[in-house]
């Protein structure tokens, strides 16, 4: 391919992988690139890879791989790269799902509302997500009755196990519960896994927690799809790693977690693991982050939840210390030739504790590892075994051991999820090692690519299956295509009797033979494979040319990891236990298996038949792919290495996949997106011709292309096509680049040619401005010296008058002033002489007045002294009246010590005498009478106290009052003081004397107060014996309850055996002792109609005729009350007729005055049944119109008094204080002084309980009528979110009017929505719903439009686009205008419920975006969207318009740094949700409260009663009047 100057293009880079650089300079056979980091590089046109020029403008990534515009492999990596730094961890390669691990929690992605937006959408409708995939092969089966895979696939901590949990997560939510517990099959599969991972799990290179194991869960379901059971299956478990492991791996982590079980290593004999062989071949002991004692625990705690029983879990334990001292036992050459025998002491306890553990005999432990027994015709021959064939049948019994301990708890754990044998299909999920390439490669890494290799062939041909079956779809030639496969791998490992498996099989069963004879034979045999390569500097390894690149493996450990004896000695040593799980382990073997004490067993064919097995599984269903990826080796969130993606693509078949994309038609693309990228290359086939199909052909024959496929609704293009498309399509727009440039710069010249003369024009006017100026200005100078002189002539003139004037002026002043003061200073000479005179005369008219009004304050205060004296003698009688007050006081003290003498003996008296309770009551109420009389008498006692003390205060307020006029009098006369000083100590004896009095004032105060104190005791005593009184009341009403019902026993009885007479009634007999008329006994529960309204009944009527009366009369008013439900009466005036004939009937039947009644349920159940039927979802409106009337008629008309009052109703009488106080609770509407219009009706228990469940009836109704809206708008939101592709301009054609802005709607979709809101507010409005209702459900209407439109524009990446935006802008424009025209009172806040998706829409269609802050956007443009909201619009955002950028990469880094914090902090405050999405409210909206106020009151007078309804006698009283009054 020839490149150009300009193209972008991919380079190849040792340590990135590939890099993104620009093609600088093309020359002939060498191309000179300009990579990003600005570094010039000189390189072969043939490693170049071209790369997409417009991929920044729609957002720079893909969420399906084969929508890249060059399927290649750095366009692969680069993608992955993107979409992961936008935490966007899942990807399309077709229908493979590659899913790259995050290293951290995204709980957003994962709960149940993203489960239910996956279910049963159709793949790649949504952003890609492990739940599609899942619910792909669920629908897949459901469909097809056809038995699903999963593969899931990828290196250690690719995220593997986890992507298996979500996975049997949602097919549990779409498949519902497997077993009869509580527990889903994922809860009882994930519960398995603790288990699992402790003994099939190890440390590796790469991984801490690595599966050597590969595990098959299947999850069986029944016909229906439901979830029938579940199994699981293991494969391929690494047997050799429990004797042979490498530095720093581990071993299986059982081993480490039993050695750290503190006291249960001490029962079995454990130390630290670095005292057993087994464990200490590599020096890692410990997990970081890991404590093995903890997970000891976890361990026994998943083998409790399993079922595995106390003492199983015992022998497993026992068995895994066995092993690990097995491993301890050393041997040491024998006193025979090739023989062996313990080492030493320490072997030898380790031989003794693992006998004791096996519970087996230590003899014959020790002859089954030392010796080999041989079965002949002539008997049994033992045979010694030499150190190093002792020590191999050591490792062999404890991989043996090892191997049936993991197949039991596998078969264990089976058991305790529960298989349901009968289930037809099933979806398995495969979680299995992946492709492994260390630098040394052992007999373990062989056999696990060998695996890989079989599962990659299987991939390769669902691929291609997958290819075949879109080119079949479409309707295109693809015959001739070539498949890419990897069967000569296959064949060089498995193929028989050559094959590398078979060799080494054959080089096991020589024992003299050494892996230098096995390299030797197979390089012999394979020396002109092409596969297969000899290493250079090692003689016996050998390179294999895998799928996933070349691997070099070392075959010194190969013999003796692939020799699996099945030795005899072993299977009876521990099937002869007297441990019955260790000899459960061993079945005995068959009888020509023990012929040979060593039966050859090949770990190589073990592993081949186990993989072929679980081939066949997989081919006999219909696979499904998840490829996991490792983005880092540090485990590190945010982190991306080229160089490690690239492998483990290369190792998860990916970019194979890509290659056989690459075979065939790798860039396929829909008509549309093909005609709006290379449209300009054919302008004059875009006039006036529509047909993209035509179109599409037109281009690619105009540009000269063979060998494409033109399908039914794609353009498949051979690989590099597009290349040349693009190349072409470069210099079309380069050439119209120049045009453009052209234009614009002869544009740009001519503004500045016009800017330039107008310059000059402006110079000019300002020169010519500049000379008129100055000659203005010379003639101005010469006018205003003229009019200066002017003025400074007349100035000097007038200074010389002005001088001459003031000169005057002053002599005349002085000479004036001389005159006037002579004048002054004779004046005041004479009033100086007047003022003598004028004092002179007062100071004797003073000293007279001052004479006379001496004498006069003598008179007065003699007369004053008289008065005083007089009033002194008035209070001394006063305080003699004092003592008979204490007097009176000490009387009532005594009175009350009697009356709570008397209160004491009446309650004794009342405690023994408990058996006549009936008889006692009277006597309290009469001892209530007299104490309440007595309290009375004692009250206006203390009252009358009062008042004499409030007498005496007023005297005492008056002395103190005149002698405060005295004080002030004597102030006033100071010369009489020595006069008067006998009158001064009179009024200081009667001050003493006042003190006195007001300290026995005080004395009286506190003893009322103390007196009043003990009233208050004696009116709470009153209130407790009231109190009491009420409990005796209530307990009577339950009695005669009870007597209700066994009085309609009695008549059912009467009815039924003729019975004239019926048995006095208990109540009677209550009524008849306690003395309550008999007329209040009766009961209101029957409804009965009253008196005046029935016709006589004649006087020949039986008994049985009068008891059967109430129960007909019972089923009529039911059948009424029935038939108003079921009928359709409608409305008058606005009001519904059912709910007022109903109130009606109740108010006039007395039901809401009866203790106990059927009626309320019975209304309550009618109203349920009709909302049951067929018909109940077109008659919820009517029924949400008539229970909201009706509750409104119980609120505003009940009163809960009955809950206070007794049954029998007492007839006037005296009422005590406690009857006061109860009395005053029995009215609280008089408190608040409330006045309704319409009558109260007091309401007894079974009322407010109706009230009760009528509420909730409303509240019913109304959920029952949103959540059926909701599912009829869902489909019409879900075609609304996405412009369909009739409203997007035609490409090549500009649009007419650029700058109008969003055109309205060109297809019905949203007018449907409007249509269904106006049939909505229709239907409500003709069944007269209160507008409090119908805002209510239009605001939640509309919050969930909210919902679902911006769910649906953060999951769908199509969705995110600026034309998209704009087709919703415009459809949110007609929803504004539909709440405008419905007003506010039926709107509400509707439109304030859009904000969500108002902001984000708003967002999209904003130009110049990367100009816009971080601020700016969460503040101004989107300030209800929350920052992971904002950032996941960002990173979905493309622009299909006008191909423009988004968010600068600052602002988006800014959100992502600021994702990931609050996500931290999410974690650390254990915060589960913090998803992106709405969630819906599902809440109701209103209280009983709420209605209350907001439902006006509704007057039921004027309802008639339907025609249907007359015939009936209980409701003939609606006919007689038009306003009953109810009865009281």
């Amino acid at each position: 391919m020839s490149y150009r100057k300009g193209s972008k293009v991919w380079v190849e880079e040792k340590g990135e992988g590939w890099v993104e650089a620009e093609v600088a300079e093309a020359k002939d056979r060498a191309v000179i690139v300009l990579t990003i980091q600005r570094k010039k590089i000189t390189v072969h046109p043939e490693k170049l890879l071209p790369r997409d020029t417009d991929e920044d403008l729609s957002g720079g990534h893909v969420d399906d791989m084969t929508k890249l515009t060059y399927l290649n492999e750095p366009g692969v990596l680069y993608n992955l790269k993107k979409r992961y730094a936008l935490n966007e961890i899942y990807t399309y390669t077709g229908s493979i799902l590659i899913a790259v691990n995050p290293f951290t929690r995204l709980p957003h992605l994962y709960n149940e509302y993203m489960m239910e937006q996956y279910k049963g959408v159709r793949l790649g409708e949504l952003s890609p997500h492990v739940f599609a995939v899942a619910d792909a092969s669920y629908r897949a089966m459901v469909n097809d009755s056809r038995s699903q895979s999963i593969l899931v696939s990828g290196e250690s901590g690719a995220g593997k196990t986890e992507t298996t949990k979500l996975i049997m997560q949602y097919l549990t939510f779409v498949g519902g519960r497997a077993a009869l517990d509580d527990r889903t099959v994922e809860q009882q599969v994930l519960e398995s896994n603790p288990l699992l991972e402790a003994f099939g799990n190890a440390k590796t290179v790469r991984n801490d927690n690595s599966s050597r194991f590969g595990k098959f869960v299947e999850i069986q379901f029944d016909a229906s799809g439901r979830i029938s059971g579940a199994a699981i299956r293991t494969y391929l478990l690494e047997r050799s790693r429990v004797v042979q492991i490498t530095d720093p791996e581990r071993n299986f982590h059982c081993f480490y977690q039993l050695c750290a079980s503190g006291k249960d290593a001490e029962l079995y004999k454990l130390g630290h693991a670095s005292s057993f062989h087994y464990l200490n071949q590599s020096k890692t002991y410990e997990l970081e982050g890991t404590n093995n004692e903890d997970e000891y625990w976890k361990t026994k705690r998943a083998m409790d939840i399993v079922g595995i029983s106390r003492k199983d879990q015992d022998a497993i334990f026992r068995t895994l210390a066995a092993i690990l001292h097995l491993g301890n036992i050393e041997f040491s050459p024998g006193n025979e030739h090739d023989s062996s025998k313990i080492k030493d002491s320490t072997s030898n306890f380790h031989l003794q504790t693992a006998a004791n553990l096996f519970m087996c005999d230590s003899d014959l432990l020790i002859s089954t590892l030392c010796s080999r027994t041989i079965h002949t015709h002539e008997g049994i021959i033992v045979k010694a075994l030499d150190c190093a064939a002792a020590a191999a049948n050591r490792d062999a019994l404890a991989k043996t051991v090892y191997s049936r301990l993991f197949d039991w708890l596998v078969e264990n754990i089976n058991k305790s999820i529960g298989q349901d044998v009968d289930s037809k299909v099933q979806i398995g999920v495969l979680d299995i090692y992946g492709f492994e390439s260390f630098k040394n490669n052992s007999f373990e890494q062989f056999c696990i690519n060998f695996a890989n290799e079989k599962l990659q062939q299987h991939f390769n041909e669902h691929v291609f299956k997958m290819e075949q079956e879109e080119y079949k779809s479409e309707e295109i030639n693809w015959s001739y295509i070539e498949f890419i496969d990897n069967q000569d791998v296959l064949d060089l490992i498995e193929k028989k009797p050559i094959g590398i498996i078979a060799l080494l099989d054959e080089a096991c069963m020589f024992p003299k033979s050494t892996h230098e004879t096995f390299a030797t034979k197979m390089f012999r045999n394979f020396s002109s494979h092409p596969r297969l390569e000899k290493t250079k500097f090692s003689e016996t390894d050998f390179t294999i040319s895998h799928y996933a690149g070349k691997v070099t493996y070392q075959t010194d450990s190969f013999l003796e990891k692939n020799r699996d004896y099945i030795v005899a000695e072993h299977c009876n040593l521990l099937s002869s236990s007297k441990c019955p799980f260790v000899s459960g382990l061993f079945t005995s073997l068959p009888e020509e298996s023990l012929r040979s004490s060593y039966k050859f067993s090949s770990v190589a064919s073990r592993f081949k038949q186990q993989l072929q097995a679980l081939m066949e599984t997989l081919n006999s269903t219909e696979p499904h792919y998840v490829r996991c990826v490792k983005p880092n080796s540090a485990n590190r969130p945010q982190l991306f290495e080229n160089q490690s993606v690239l492998h483990q693509l290369r190792c998860g078949g990916v970019l194979e996949a890509v290659r056989i994309s690459l075979a065939g038609y790798p860039t396929r693309r829909t008509y549309a997106e093909f005609v709006d990228r290379f449209a300009v290359l054919v302008p004059e086939l875009m006039i006036g011709s529509y047909d993209e199909r035509m179109l599409t052909k037109g281009i690619l024959e105009k540009m000269k292309l063979e060998n494409f496929q033109l399908g039914r609704t794609k353009v498949f293009l051979r690989a590099g096509q597009i290349a040349v498309l693009d190349m072409r399509r470069a210099e079309v727009l380069d050439n119209a680049a120049r045009h453009i440039q052209g234009r614009f710069r002869t544009f740009i010249t001519r503004k500045e040619f016009l800017r330039i003369r107008e310059a000059s024009i402006s110079i000019q006017t300002y020169c010519r401005g500049c000379l008129a100026r100055k000659i203005y200005t010379i003639r101005r100078e010469i006018a205003a010296a003229v009019i200066v002189q002017k003025y400074v002539r007349r100035w000097l003139l007038r200074r010389a008058y002005l001088q001459a004037y003031l000169a005057a002026l002053l002599i005349q002043s002085y000479i004036r002033g001389f005159i006037a003061r002579r004048y002054f200073s004779a004046i005041r000479e004479h009033k100086a002489a007047s003022v003598i005179q004028s004092i002179w005369r007062k100071r004797k008219a003073v000293l007279l007045f001052q004479r006379y009004r001496r004498a006069t304050v003598a008179v007065q205060c003699a007369w004053r002294q008289k008065l005083a004296r007089r009033e002194l003698r008035k209070l001394k009688m006063a305080a003699n009246e004092a003592g008979a007050l204490r007097e009176a006081k000490n009387k009532l003290e005594k009175k009350m010590d009697d009356l709570a003498l008397r209160l004491t003996l009446e309650r004794r008296m009342r405690a023994a005498s408990e058996e006549s309770k009936l008889a006692e009551i009277l006597k309290r109420d009469k001892i209530i009478e007299s104490l309440s009389a007595e309290c009375a008498a004692a009250k206006s006692a203390a009252q009358n106290e009062h008042d004499k003390n409030l007498v005496l205060r007023r005297q005492l307020d008056d002395s103190l009052r005149e002698l405060t006029l005295l004080q002030s009098k004597k102030i006033m006369t100071a010369e009489a003081e020595k006069e008067n000083s006998s009158l001064k100590n009179l009024v200081e004896s009667l001050s003493k004397k006042n003190s006195l009095l007001d300290n026995e004032l005080t004395v009286a105060r506190k003893s009322s107060d103390d007196t009043m104190e003990k009233l208050k005791d004696v009116e709470g005593k009153c209130n407790h014996l009231q109190q009491n009184l009420d409990k005796l009341q209530e307990k009577l009403t339950n009695l005669e309850n009870e007597n209700h019902v066994l009085r309609q026993k009695a008549l059912n009885m009467a009815s039924l055996n003729n019975l004239s007479v019926a048995p006095k009634t208990l109540s009677e007999k209550f009524s008849t002792s306690i003395g309550l008329p008999s007329s209040e006994t009766k009961n209101t529960f029957e409804s009965p109609t009253p008196t005046k309204y029935l016709v006589p009944l004649p006087q020949s009527m039986t008994g049985s005729r009068r008891a059967r009366l109430p129960v007909e009369r019972h089923e009529e008013n039911h059948e009424i009350l029935s038939r108003c439900i079921k009928e359709n009466l409608g409305f008058k005036d606005g009001k519904p007729v059912a709910a007022c004939i109903i109130y009606k009937c109740l108010l006039h039947w007395r039901a809401f005055e009866s203790e106990r009644t059927a009626i309320f349920d019975h209304v309550i159940e009618s109203i349920n049944d009709v909302l049951k039927g067929n018909e109940a979802d077109g008659r919820l409106p009517y029924w949400l119109s008539n229970t909201s009337a009706l509750l409104c008629l119980l609120q505003k008309n009940l009163r809960s008094n009955g809950l206070f009052a007794t049954p029998s109703r007492r007839s006037g009488g005296h009422l005590g204080l406690g009857g006061k106080i109860v009395h005053t609770l029995r009215s609280p509407s008089k408190l608040l002084g409330r006045s309704d219009v319409l009558p109260q009706v007091d309401a007894r228990y079974p009322a407010i309980l109706f009230k009760q469940q009528l509420t909730a009836c409303v509240e019913k109704i109304f959920g029952q009528l949103r959540d059926n809206l909701k599912k009829e708008i869902s489909p019409l939101l879900n075609v609304c979110i996405q412009a369909p592709k009739s409203t997007r301009a035609q490409p090549g054609k500009p649009s007419k009017s650029p700058g109008v802005g969003a055109q309205p709607p060109s297809n019905s979709n949203w007018d449907n929505i409007v249509n269904f809101l106006d049939l909505l507010m229709d239907t409500l409005r003709e069944n007269h719903v209160p507008s409090f209702f119908i805002r209510k459900l239009i605001t939640q209407l509309f919050s969930f439009i909210n919902i679902q439109l911006f769910n649906s524009l953060l999951l769908r990446r199509e969705c995110c686009t600026f034309s998209n935006g704009e087709y919703v802008k415009a459809g949110l424009s007609l929803l504004e205008k539909w709440i405008t025209d419905v007003t506010e009172e039926f709107a509400g806040t509707s439109w304030h419920e859009l904000n969500y998706i108002r902001q984000a829409v708003g967002f999209l269609v904003i130009h110049q975006k990367r100009k816009k802050t971080l601020e700016e956007i969460m503040q101004d443009l989107c300030p209800s969207l929350s920052v992971r909201q904002i950032y996941r619009i960002c990173s979905m955002y493309w622009d299909d318009k006008y191909n423009t950028q988004g968010i600068s990469n600052e602002v988006v880094a800014a959100m992502r740094e600021m994702v990931n914090k609050d996500t931290l902090n999410k974690d650390n405050q254990n915060i589960v949700s913090n998803s992106f999405l709405l969630d819906d409210d599902l809440s109701i909206p209103f209280s009983t409260e709420d209605l209350s106020i907001a439902i006006p009151a509704i007057d039921y007078a004027d309802i008639d009663l339907p025609e249907s309804l007359h015939h009936y006698s209980s409701v003939q009283f609606l006919l007689r009047q038009q306003d009953p009054e109810p009865v009281q």
